[in-house]
């Protein structure tokens, strides 16, 4: 693992840059403590990142959460009961763990997950466009499409002008003309600026504009444009921070569901993120899932107990970690050292961090993640993969991350239940022969009762005088309901004047009496042809 450090300890620094203001705004819009988004960062690098099997998956508060979280804190009665579910959802993941439950990430189409990274690409962007410019209204966490503002995501960006910073626009293109040097040109230029990355030279910068410009009052960035870290002024105010879960509370059957609330969703989002994660990896590692869902629940534990915020893997994070070219989960732990120190050490200095170059750096991460080249390579690949693609991306960037996900897999079942009905059979017209039509019907290798309406439709439509070849010499499972179908058409038949030749590897048939008793079938079952 040590090999990599090289790598490793320059991604951290920028998984850091973008996890502060994360964690701090995920705390403001849950309604929390500021604290509390720092102790799920921090736990989340440094525990998390620890127990994790991810090489490159980054964990701390997620946005997804926060309006649960908001809802909660004032439905249970306060903060500290509220922890008491933060831990039992711990508790509940590390059950999920045990049952083996990971393997629900898997049963997500492809579509689905590339429509998550480029909808949350495009959300970074519209969401940090604002904070760019100096239109600090929203926390930097939130990523709902209806703000707690009253605003939504676009009219914010038509209210940029109205509430326009000079100077934290200007150092917000300054931060981002930094980086873009930085990436595509300097970047080539030597191994020193591989090991310096541009986020730190774009907040080193940045800081020292907002020093530099104080008595301008042109280009004076206030404080309300800055990064928020609680400063203590005491180690007993530090420690003061920390809140501690009110286990008395723990019979309100309340706290049980919000707990089991948190441990599904948060699974759920992590499980997710571990999936797009995987597909992003250059290296193309695969996280073990049921050890992610044993990380995260000690995550939990561990951070309902010191008065954290719930625990997730995060796309944004991670992304901005492969990107930057972490290659073990030394980044991941060396990023959450990196908050705990700071916090403790630095929180003055990081105080004069203008958001605007925060925002920059997040631009960046949002545009990897959202390329405009996707979307011509997703429709390229043909309408069942280009619908649930763009049904997840429109449902994220409208709604929020889970709606568009469980949007983007309805439609994507909804896909697989058409090409089931449409691949249920071949039908094959072959010339005349004896005054007959003869028409042979091959039967797909796993034929079930989403098949019905198909293949009925096509045994209706047969002309009268038809000789009709059943061929089920490929299928390995017939559902009873197809031959229960099967069963009512060879009774048709006979009107019709059809006659049926049944080719299967027990032999052929001509005309069968009943599909039922050649198949040899009790009431309501099934067949297996293998």
């Amino acid at each position: 693992m040590f090999k990599t450090l090289k790598s490793d300890l320059p991604a951290s620094v920028v998984v850091f840059f973008v996890a502060l203001p994360l964690c701090l705004g995920i705390a403001l819009a849950s309604g929390a403590p500021l604290f509390s988004g720092l102790i799920a960062g921090i736990i989340g690098g440094i525990v998390v990142g620890a127990l994790s099997g991810s090489k490159i998956g980054v964990s701390g508060p997620a946005a997804g959460l926060a309006a649960i979280v908001l809802t909660a804190i004032g439905t249970l009665g306060g903060y500290e009961n509220f922890l008491v579910a933060v831990v039992l959802g711990g508790v509940i993941q590390l059950l999920f763990g045990v049952l083996k439950a990971g393997i629900i990430g898997y049963y997500f189409p492809s579509s689905v997950i590339k429509g998550m990274l480029t909808g949350i690409g495009i959300i970074i962007i519209l969401k940090q466009i604002p904070h760019f410019f100096g239109y600090d209204a929203e926390p930097e966490g939130a990523d709902s499409f209806v703000e707690a503002s009253g605003e939504n995501t676009f009219s914010a960006l038509f209210n940029i002008f109205d509430n326009l910073i000079i100077g934290s626009m200007v150092v917000g293109f300054i931060a981002l003309g930094i980086l873009l040097l930085w990436s595509n040109v300097l970047v080539k230029k030597g191994k020193f600026f591989e090991i310096i990355q541009g986020p730190l030279v774009a907040v080193v910068v940045g800081i020292i504009f907002y020093m530099v410009t104080q008595s301008n009052e042109t280009l004076a960035i206030a404080d309300s444009h800055l990064v928020s870290v609680p400063v203590p002024d005491s180690i007993d105010s530090f420690l003061g921070q920390f809140s501690f879960p009110n286990f008395a509370a723990i019979t309100n059957p309340e706290i049980w569901v919000v707990a089991f609330t948190i441990a599904l969703v948060a699974s759920l989002e992590t499980l997710l993120c571990v999936e797009a994660t995987d597909k992003l990896d250059p290296d193309k590692n695969v996280t073990p899932t049921n050890r992610e869902l044993l990380a995260q629940g000690a995550g939990n534990i561990l951070s309902g107990l010191v008065g954290g915020l719930p625990i997730t893997q995060v796309i944004v994070r991670s992304s901005a970690n492969i990107q930057s070219g972490g290659k073990s989960k030394l980044s991941t732990i060396f990023h959450g050292f990196l908050l705990l120190i700071s916090v403790i050490l630095i929180p003055s200095l990081l105080n004069k961090i203008p958001l605007s170059v925060l925002a920059a750096i997040l631009l960046i991460v949002g545009y990897k993640l959202a390329k405009p080249a996707l979307f011509l390579k997703m429709y390229k690949l043909g309408w069942k993969q280009y619908v649930p693609f763009f049904v997840t991306v429109a449902g994220i960037v409208f709604t929020d991350l889970l709606v568009g996900i469980g949007l983007g897999l309805a439609v994507g079942i909804v896909v697989i239940l058409l090409k089931s009905y449409q691949n249920s059979h071949f039908l094959h017209i072959k010339d005349k022969s004896n005054g007959k039509h003869k028409i042979t019907m091959e039967l797909a290798e796993e034929v079930t009762f989403f098949n019905k309406g198909a293949i009925l439709k096509e045994l209706d439509s047969l002309p009268r005088d038809t000789y009709l070849e059943f061929d089920i010499t490929k299928t390995r499972y017939l559902d009873y309901d197809i031959v229960e179908i099967l069963e009512d058409f060879a009774f048709k038949a006979k009107e019709r004047n059809i006659d049926i030749k049944l080719i299967s590897k027990r032999g052929v048939v001509e005309n069968p009496p009943s599909f039922i008793e050649f198949f040899q079938l009790r009431p309501k079952s099934s067949i297996s042809l293998s």
